[in-house]
């Protein structure tokens, strides 16, 4: 058979199937914060991600995931985490795993307070997310490299010895997302912060959550934290989830709907999901992300589950 028609062939085959060549590749590099220590999600949806360290973690990633097989998008979720570790343990110990693809996106964050050893310091964040960058643009110059700016700890806040104490609950996620901010507009390739702390702040300003979980849960708040009130809780982790989402993909967290099956599967009331979905929405808009519902989403039914 004649080269050229089998290449004419091939070509016009690809052509017709476009779908399978659209299929992007995201990996999550974090710690605990990523894989959802404290929480129904720690788990959830492992089966559905690939875990480059072999845990069988599911956490953030999976929710991504579900998120973006109810709008209709295709993408292969990966994950490599570590818990209390910073972008300098990565670079360390997880080389091998971070450069074994050529990855479409990368979503990371750093430690909690920005330096375990100087909270509130970005210089080390700075420095490490630098060379995290160059490692990720190694293996793909175009990679769009997210760097999660993640939220106040109560635990910071209430008890005395921080560098927060008595500063009230959105302080620490301002400081941590500034941090983050400096990050992006100093290193060429970070492509964008998520906001995760400043929509943890929205949810409690605008009354979705309880700002101080060592006084009681108020009737119809969430609790944004877990027993430690330092990690996040199930309802934290959605709401990081739909950040994130929203931020790299462009689709409206609201355009999700109240029947979200990851939530349902959680133990997430629809009103909970709605207001979760709101905040992510209106944090990221405030942040002047342009967003919309494609018409590849799919509408589901209050308790449908995921799969």
């Amino acid at each position: 058979m004649n080269r050229n028609f089998v290449a004419i062939v091939l070509l016009l085959l690809c052509s017709a199937f476009p779908a399978a060549a659209q299929n992007k590749s995201i990996v999550f590099i974090g710690n605990s914060f990523t894989f959802g220590y404290g929480s129904a999600a720690w788990f959830w949806g492992a089966d559905t991600v690939t875990d480059l360290n072999g845990q069988g973690v599911g956490g953030v990633p999976a929710l991504f995931k579900a998120f973006s097989e109810q709008a209709g998008l295709s993408w292969n979720v990966s994950l490599e985490t570590h818990p209390g570790s910073d972008f300098a343990f990565h670079l360390r110990e997880k080389r091998a795993e971070l450069t074994s693809k050529a990855w479409d996106v990368a979503v990371a964050h750093s430690y909690s307070t920005l330096d375990a050893n100087a909270p509130g310091d970005p210089t080390r964040l700075v420095a490490t997310g630098r060379e995290l960058a160059t490692l990720l643009q190694g293996a793909n110059p175009q990679v769009k490299f997210y760097v999660t700016a993640t939220w106040s700890r109560p635990d910071l806040t209430y008890r005395s010895g921080s560098p927060w104490s008595g500063k009230g609950i959105e302080k620490m996620g301002l400081d941590v997302n500034e941090g983050y901010e400096q990050l992006a507009a100093v290193v060429p390739g970070v492509t964008a912060v998520n906001p995760v702390g400043k929509a943890f702040n929205r949810a409690v300003r605008t009354g979705v959550a309880d700002g101080n979980p060592y006084d009681g849960i108020d009737v119809d708040k969430v609790d944004l934290w877990t027993w430690d009130h330092y990690h996040g809780s199930t309802y934290g982790y959605y709401l990081e989830a739909l950040v994130v989402f929203g931020n790299v993909t462009g689709v409206d967290p609201l355009a999700l709907g109240d029947g979200e099956c990851a939530a349902f599967e959680l133990g997430l009331s629809q009103t909970q999901v709605v207001a979760l979905q709101r905040v992510a929405r209106d944090e990221l808009a405030a942040a002047g992300v342009e967003l919309s519902t494609p018409k590849t989403v799919t509408p589901l039914r209050w308790a449908t589950p995921c799969g």
